[in-house]
């Protein structure tokens, strides 16, 4: 698929590797729809980079009947919906039992409800639009990428419901491909090592240095540009599907 032919909806959009992929994409031609609660950051990118090229819509990734309606009006805005960029997610840590108390079971269920739920109830929904798109020459009709980490395989102490949770999107990429390769819809998963996001930086900055000295090569964190990179190769690659690609310097995390 060709990027200037691409309309994409790129949740948290607005900041980190979502306005990365946003901003590559619109360079490249394409238009984006940014779903994201911070409509302040949004509303700058959109006025950027063009009311034209891009729309923002608040959005709670959870909330079925939020992403349903705004799905809708991308595709009644800019005629069609043919990639899916998951980007919105939290990271916050914490131990099992902590000090001898338990974490906080709502701790859990928000990291799952935010990471995994709400990459799958946006998935689900721009699947179902993109089936209605006409087919390129290659029989594609659409491209979802969406967002692990390498935590998915290696997580840390502290780590254990975010983990979990993009463990969960990993080990969804494959049987959704499998399930969508009849309409001609590629499911592709990026899991980021070190990169340097909002997220990144809440890290106190002992914890940052010790990541940091764990990554191979490059020794420094990553750029958002640099998955950004990813996800424009990702979508003009036609025989990329069904997979999971580290971008991550080669790193392994320790236990801690």
């Amino acid at each position: 698929m060709e990027v200037h032919e691409t309309v994409a909806i790129v949740t948290g959009g607005a900041s980190g590797l979502g306005e990365a992929t946003t901003r590559r994409l619109v360079a490249a031609g394409g238009k984006v729809a940014i779903f994201d609660r911070d409509e302040d950051r949004g509303q700058s990118l959109v006025d950027a980079l063009g009311e034209d090229r891009v729309l923002l819509k608040r959005t709670d990734v959870v909330s079925a009947e939020e992403v349903e309606r705004n799905v809708a009006a991308v595709v009644a805005t800019f005629g069609k919906v043919n990639v899916l960029v998951n980007c919105a997610g939290i990271a916050t840590p914490g131990k099992v039992v902590s000090k001898g108390r338990p974490m906080a079971l709502e701790r859990f269920e928000q990291l799952i409800q935010v990471n995994l739920i709400g990459t799958f109830n946006v998935l689900r929904v721009a699947a179902a639009a993109m089936m209605d798109n006409e087919p390129n020459e290659e029989g594609e009709r659409g491209v979802i990428i969406n967002t692990a980490s390498v935590a998915a395989f290696e997580g840390q102490i502290g780590q254990a419901a975010y983990s979990a949770s993009k463990g969960g999107v990993v080990g969804m990429t494959l049987p959704i491909a499998r399930e969508f390769a009849p309409y001609g819809i590629r499911v592709m998963t990026i899991a980021p090592g070190l990169v340097e996001t909002p997220l990144f930086a809440g890290l106190p900055e002992p914890a940052q240095q010790a990541l940091v000295d764990m990554t191979l090569f490059p020794k420094r964190l990553g750029r958002p540009d640099e998955y950004a990179k990813l996800v424009e190769s990702i979508v003009t690659n036609p025989l990329l599907n069904g997979e999971v690609i580290r971008l991550d310097g080669a790193i392994r995390m320790q236990a801690k």
